[in-house]
C-alpha cells in the first residue's frame, strides 16, 4: 500500500506565492511520474503538472511561467512552488504517483486565492 500526504495549502491574496509538498510512503520500490492536479468549484479535476523521476516536466498552460514542480527522489516527495497566484487558482490540489503498481492519490490540499 503506498501513501500519498499532502501539505502546505491555505489562504493566500492574488499575487502571492504558496509551496505545497506531496511525501510519498508505503511499499515503494520506483516512483515513475509524481503530479499535481486541481479540482475547482463547479469543475473537472485537471492536470497542473507533472514531473518524471528523470526531472523532465510539463505544466498546464495556465500555469506555465508561475508554477515549478520539483521533486527529491531520495524522499519520495514532489513539491510545487506557485507564484503570482490568481483567484482562478482556487482549487483543492491533489497529489499523484504514478507507480508499477498503480496509480495513488492523496486526499488533497485546499488552495484559496483572495482577490
Amino acid at each position: 500500500q503506498v501513501h500519498l500526504v499532502e501539505s502546505g495549502g491555505g489562504l493566500v491574496q492574488a499575487g502571492g506565492s504558496l509551496r505545497l509538498s506531496c511525501r510519498a510512503s508505503g511499499s515503494i520500490f520506483t516512483i515513475n511520474a509524481m503530479g499535481w492536479y486541481r479540482q475547482g468549484p463547479g469543475k473537472e479535476r485537471e492536470l497542473v503538472a507533472t514531473i518524471t523521476s528523470a526531472g523532465s516536466a510539463t505544466y498546464a498552460d495556465s500555469v506555465k511561467g508561475r508554477f515549478t514542480i520539483s521533486r527529491d527522489n531520495a524522499k519520495n516527495t514532489v513539491y510545487l512552488q506557485m507564484n503570482s497566484l490568481k483567484p482562478e487558482d482556487t482549487a483543492v490540489y491533489y497529489c499523484n504517483a504514478e507507480l508499477f503498481s498503480g496509480n495513488y492519490w492523496g486526499q488533497g490540499t485546499q488552495v484559496t486565492v483572495s482577490s
